[in-house]
């Protein structure tokens, strides 16, 4: 016991490193809509900075695991977001990069996880609009039925911020759907998807 209680000890920073770990998994698995305001001050009084990592790997399997609660998890990074910057930035380089390695490997259910979870980081303004259109290009670039679909529920998902921020931008990303029912080499199903998204546009998201 004498060594847990020697705060340099390798074991006494284990078990921190585990306290740390569940207290902070504990909470993002228990938030939601109705409680996010009561979960972010207990949030806060946990060690974040040390505990940075753990907050992101906790938040992106929660959301992979409950997408449909992928608004909550992101307004939660936004507000950790506020106070800690890089806590935010290294939660969007982590998706960016589980989204590549599941664009790579042609995953569909975890690319469109992660291109919701980057949605709502972009609706929250954690990432740039900038990201949301360059991500659209790469994903029209060579277009598939898979890439289109994943296209659309992005577009789906921040439509209506990227309009108000880059009116521009979400023309051109409008004019390669356009391009991509002309050449009418996609699927039928994903042909409806885009017109769907057309008349969403028209309706202003």
């Amino acid at each position: 016991m004498k060594e847990v209680q020697d705060k340099s000890s390798v074991e006494y920073q284990r078990l921190t490193w585990d306290a740390l770990r569940k207290s902070i998994n504990g909470l993002v698995n228990k938030v939601n809509a109705a409680n996010v305001k009561n979960i972010i001050p207990e949030l806060f009084s946990e060690n974040l900075i040390r505990g940075s990592g753990l907050f992101c790997r906790s938040c992106m399997k929660s959301q992979m695991a409950f997408p449909g609660f992928t608004d909550v998890f992101a307004a939660l990074v936004a507000v950790v977001n506020t106070k800690f910057p890089e806590v935010g930035e290294l939660l969007l380089r982590r998706v960016v990069l589980q989204l590549k390695r599941a664009y790579k490997r042609n995953d569909k259910p975890q690319l469109l996880a992660a291109v919701k979870f980057i949605a709502h980081l972009v609706n929250q303004l954690v990432a740039h609009e900038i990201i949301a259109l360059e991500l659209l290009t790469v994903l029209l670039e060579n277009p598939t039925d898979s890439s289109v679909e994943v296209a659309v529920a992005f577009v789906t998902e921040c439509g209506s911020l990227l309009q108000d921020l880059s009116p521009k931008g979400l023309h051109g990303i409008f004019e390669h759907f356009r391009g991509i029912l002309h050449e009418g080499e996609i699927g039928k199903r994903v042909q409806f998807l885009i017109e769907g998204l057309f008349a969403m546009r028209k309706a202003k998201f």
